[in-house]
C-alpha cells in the first residue's frame, strides 16, 4: 500500500495459457512495482493444474523472482470487473465486460527473427520490465 494510505490500483495481466507471458508480467510487477500496483494474472485459455513455462520460471530466477508455485487460473468476467485495469499481454483475445479497460501490449516476439529459447525468454522479460515501469508510472 503507498505510504499515503490509498488503495493500489489492481491489475490483471493475461495471456492464452497463464503460464508464460502473463505471469512473467505478474512476477515482474511484484518486484519491480509493488509499491504502485498490486498486480494478479490469469488466461483466456488457462492451462489449469499445470506449471509455469520452463524457461518463464528460469529467466524470472534470474532476476530473483520465484514463480515455480503459480498455478494458472481462467479469466473471468468477474476478475476483469475486480480489476482497475486488464492488461493483455501478447495474442490473447478478450472481451472484457462493460466498463472494464483493456490495455493490449504488443510484445516483441523474438522467436519472429529466429532468436529462441532462453535469449528468447530474457528479451520477453526484458521488454515486459520495460512496460511494467511505465504502467506504474501511469497508474501511480
Amino acid at each position: 500500500m503507498p505510504d499515503d494510505g490509498t488503495r493500489l490500483p489492481d491489475v490483471v495481466f493475461v495471456c492464452v495459457s497463464n503460464r508464460g507471458k502473463s505471469v512473467m508480467a505478474e512476477g515482474l510487477a511484484r518486484l519491480d512495482a509493488a509499491d504502485s500496483l498490486h498486480a494478479t494474472s490469469a488466461g483466456t485459455s488457462a492451462k489449469l493444474g499445470a506449471s509455469p513455462n520452463e524457461l518463464s520460471t528460469q529467466v524470472l530466477d534470474e532476476v530473483g523472482v520465484d514463480i515455480s508455485a503459480h498455478r494458472p487460473r481462467q479469466l473471468t468476467d468477474d476478475l476483469m470487473r475486480a480489476a482497475d485495469r486488464v492488461v493483455v499481454v501478447g495474442t490473447a483475445e478478450v472481451t472484457p465486460p462493460d466498463g472494464v479497460t483493456v490495455e493490449v501490449w504488443d510484445v516483441d516476439e523474438p522467436s519472429a527473427r529466429g532468436i529462441d529459447g532462453i535469449d528468447r525468454m530474457r528479451l520477453i522479460r526484458d521488454e515486459l520490465r520495460s512496460r511494467i515501469a511505465d504502467l506504474a508510472v501511469r497508474l501511480h
